[in-house]
């Protein structure tokens, strides 16, 4: 663990339920400054640390130039505060834009599927992957998404990061891992890049998300995730080996959204 985000509280001035947000968001926010699989910090208003089946057939991912794939992968990005994952002010400027393509069809896990082998295609299926899993606000339903939707040697419902970050977003609102009908997660991809690609069939991407979370009250905060996708047979998979590095989780539309290389999404 690299950091605990800290914020003073004034007991006389939060309820119970501000706080439950606050430490809501704090487990959103964590995954800007973790990288892979590491524990993600729950507990932002208090001292503690969090405690440190059978997969489908699917067609196995071509190899292509692993070296260069880990390269890409493993290549730092920019950095920010904890605090740039809340919202913000918003630029000015005018960002650039990626088109993505509409899907076509449900895949497993009812994630829409049917992109085309491209890097904006890659992009948006990245993209429904994580609005599926994370709507379910549910460690079940997050780990049957990458289940189905991981390559041989990529993320497992133990390791993938969005499963640490449903898990101590679900213990930091007091629910069991089936989560709860007082708990809702609305999750909106708004801003995306493509880190790069190696050949057509592989490529880094990162989606920059809209949380909106309810649990007596409701708060937003931005979650960026990035992984490698690769082209399988038909569809895009999140790809072997270990997750990239981080992307930085900022609010989407602000300076620092822009100045990381973020760019608005738009489908077609």
């Amino acid at each position: 663990m690299r950091r605990r985000v800290q914020r003073p509280v004034d007991g006389s001035l939060w309820g119970p339920a501000r706080l439950l947000v606050v430490a809501v968001v704090s487990a959103m926010v964590a995954l800007a400054v973790l990288a892979g699989a590491v524990l993600v910090v729950v507990a932002a208003l208090t001292d503690d640390d969090p405690a440190g089946g059978g997969r489908p057939s699917r067609p196995t991912a071509p190899s292509i130039e692993p070296s260069r794939q880990d390269a890409l992968a493993a290549a730092p990005m920019p950095t920010a505060e904890p605090d740039d994952a809340l919202p913000g002010p918003l630029s000015t400027r005018v960002p650039e834009v990626i088109e993505l393509p509409r899907p076509t069809g449900t895949g497993p896990a009812i994630v829409p599927t049917g992109f085309p082998q491209t890097p904006e295609g890659a992009l948006a299926q990245l993209a429904a992957i994580d609005v599926t899993a994370m709507g379910t606000a549910s460690l079940d339903g997050v780990r049957q998404v990458v289940t189905d939707w991981a390559a041989p040697g990529g993320p497992t419902p133990q390791t993938w990061s969005g499963v640490r970050v449903m898990a101590d977003l679900l213990s930091a609102a007091g629910v069991s891992g089936v989560g709860s009908p007082q708990l809702s997660v609305v999750v909106r991809p708004v801003m995306g890049l493509v880190k790069g690609t190696v050949g057509p069939d592989f490529a880094v991407v990162c989606v920059d998300l809209e949380f909106t979370v309810t649990a007596a009250q409701t708060a937003r905060a931005a979650v960026a995730d990035c992984q490698r996708m690769t082209w399988a047979g038909d569809r895009w998979l999140i790809g072997a080996g270990p997750e990239p590095a981080p992307a930085p989780s900022v609010w989407p539309g602000t300076e620092a959204a822009i100045t990381a290389g973020f760019r608005e999404l738009r489908y077609a």
